[in-house]
């Protein structure tokens, strides 16, 4: 057994030291809005409370769950997370597999290509018109499409297919297999790790992203969870009628609420979801991205 010496021990009590203190600060404000959410309005307006409610009640959460405009809103969130994620790590693995290919004709030019776009943008207006002439405005597509491909994903991909050994596809075509079949039955059965990695990023960003729905939609059948969230943090006029009409709905725990115990208790409805699913996929983000940099 390895005996440390004085000043690694002290140098491991100083690390754990501060990555305490980095815990606490990460973790200290979402525990404040969870508490902030399960104390009575009225109540928590007169501060004071932090670290467990001082007079505890679900009725905030009863108050944003009584608007059925929060589940259409989760059902439009859920279903672009789901299905722009799929998307994404299929259509971008694809272009990963071709570029890793050593007999793809043309390559060379096709990485330039493919990386100008990694470094320069066309900005938001020239955006907004290339969408409109598209027909993406106000359309669910509009979610989909311009996240179909990253060549940072594509990157980690073409790193992680490139140490496949060639003797795979090599028998699987001696067997009769097409590119297509060996892609969908033996490249990305043995590259789930970094498929899942990529899942989890892109999942998490179509979560919580809000600029794409507030830049290119306006109807109210396209408002995702984040944008309501948004409204109800940043527009007092909003949340206060949000409180008002909770307090017409359920009249006896009217005292209960307040539009700042509504944020919180939105807030947390908010990102709950992604952070119970996250933990699952984690072990295959970080197996994911350590595989692709250390064998790439």
């Amino acid at each position: 057994m390895t005996v440390k010496s004085r000043g690694e021990k002290w140098f491991s009590v100083l690390n754990n030291m501060i990555m305490i203190v980095i815990m606490f600060i990460m973790v200290a404000p979402f525990w404040f809005s969870i508490v902030g959410s399960l104390n009575e309005g009225l109540d928590y307006m007169r501060g004071g409370v932090y670290f467990w409610p001082r007079k505890f009640t679900l009725a905030n959460y009863v108050s944003v769950f009584s608007d059925s405009t929060i589940f259409h809103a989760y059902f439009v969130t859920a279903a672009r997370t789901l299905i722009g994620t799929l998307t994404h790590v299929l259509f971008t693995a694809l272009v990963a597999y071709g570029m890793s290919r050593p007999n793809l004709k043309g390559k060379p030019a096709y990485m330039i290509y493919i990386m100008i776009t990694m470094f320069f943008a066309g900005g938001l207006v020239p955006t907004y018109l290339l969408y409109r002439d598209l027909g993406l405005l106000d359309n669910f597509l509009v979610f989909i499409i311009p996240s179909l491909f990253s060549v940072w994903d594509m990157m980690i991909l073409l790193s992680f297919f490139r140490t496949i050994p060639e003797t795979i596809f090599e028998s699987a075509k001696i067997d009769g297999a097409g590119e297509y079949r060996i892609f969908l039955q033996f490249v990305l059965s043995l590259s789930k790790p970094a498929l899942a990695a990529l899942a989890l990023f892109n999942g998490v960003a179509h979560w919580n992203s809000y600029f794409d729905t507030l830049m290119f939609t306006t109807s109210e059948s396209l408002q995702t969870i984040q944008l309501f969230l948004m409204r109800v943090v940043t527009d007092a006029n909003f949340a206060q009628g949000m409180s008002a009409q909770a307090a017409q709905l359920v009249p006896e725990q009217a005292k209960k609420i307040s539009p700042e115990t509504l944020k919180l208790a939105m807030m947390i409805a908010t990102t709950t979801p992604i952070l119970v699913i996250y933990p699952f996929l984690q072990r295959y983000f970080v197996k994911g991205i350590m595989i692709g940099s250390i064998k790439g």
